[in-house]
């Protein structure tokens, strides 16, 4: 059965949450790649203040092609989700809920992941023109110069993803066995 969740995201919600779960999510997300993470991690390491408030927030690791016409924007896989394993920590310690990638997570995320009530879902690699068919809408909110790294604010709507590490620690990269047994 498919959980339909309207973001953003509730900590009710992410308790109910259990890896393998199919997900449709609908409402807003935040986008961005290594880049933008590096200068996000830099400003809180100064200090400072960031240019996106993160609290409550989901991120979905993208970096769109260009649109055609049409489209909102053109195709919108997932980026592997270790790249940003360096800055994720720092981020969900500043209210982010949770994370949009593929891939498995280092062992310091997934604690974050237990220690912030958070989620990290997985969308899936190979599927970025049906995933953009998901995307109504896109604003950039800072780091223009990044190209499609700039951290956007998109507008979902029944958006597929697979819940792939929840609240609790359980993490379907390491539990094949049991989704193997059905």
């Amino acid at each position: 059965m498919t959980k339909k969740i309207t973001l953003p995201i509730t900590d009710e919600q992410i308790e109910n949450l259990q890896a393998g779960d199919s997900v449709l999510l609908s409402g807003s997300v935040l986008t961005g790649r290594d880049a933008a993470h590096k200068r996000l991690y830099d400003l809180i390491c100064e200090g400072k203040p960031l240019p996106v408030e993160l609290k409550g927030e989901l991120i979905y690791y993208v970096g769109p092609a260009p649109a055609k016409p049409g489209y909102v924007v053109g195709p919108a896989g997932p980026t592997s989700s270790y790249r940003m394993d360096k800055y994720a920590p720092s981020l969900m310690e500043l209210g982010l809920k949770g994370m949009i990638g593929k891939g498995a997570r280092s062992p310091e995320v997934i604690d974050s992941i237990v220690k912030n009530h958070c989620v990290y879902f997985a969308a899936i690699g190979g599927a970025a023109a049906l995933i953009a068919k998901s995307i109504k809408g896109e604003e950039i909110l800072c780091y223009e110069d990044l190209g499609t790294e700039a951290v956007r604010r998109y507008v979902i709507e029944d958006f597929p993803c697979i819940v792939a590490v929840d609240c609790h620690g359980n993490n379907v990269y390491t539990a094949t066995e049991k989704y193997a047994k059905g």
